[in-house]
């Protein structure tokens, strides 16, 4: 590890640091419009769909119908009322039986 590895390393450093000492700095104790606290409140949602949408075509290589079984059954248990564990539970259970099958 040379002297270019600790220079990228510090660099990535302060280019993740700024943009969380930046709100905290010049925005202690003001409210934020409630329109921008709701698009900010809605962005973990955007980015997980975002994240999880192209691994269902993905997920088992010549096969979407898989990927496509287990987004139905996770979005019917979420739709019911599950949580975060049943829903993945209830999925991996789901696939597993495919999975015997198929």
């Amino acid at each position: 590890m040379g002297p270019t590895y600790w220079w990228m390393l510090f660099g990535m450093a302060i280019v993740t640091y700024i943009p969380r000492m930046i709100p905290l700095t010049f925005m202690d104790g003001k409210e934020l419009p409630p329109i921008v606290s709701g698009v900010l409140g809605n962005i973990p949602y955007a980015v997980l769909g975002a994240l999880i949408f192209p691994a269902i075509f993905f997920v088992q290589e010549g096969n979407i119908l898989f990927g496509l079984i287990g987004a139905a059954t996770a979005f019917l248990i979420a739709i019911i009322g599950g949580g975060l564990m049943p829903v993945v539970l209830g999925t991996i259970g789901v696939l597993a039986v495919y999975s015997l099958f198929m």
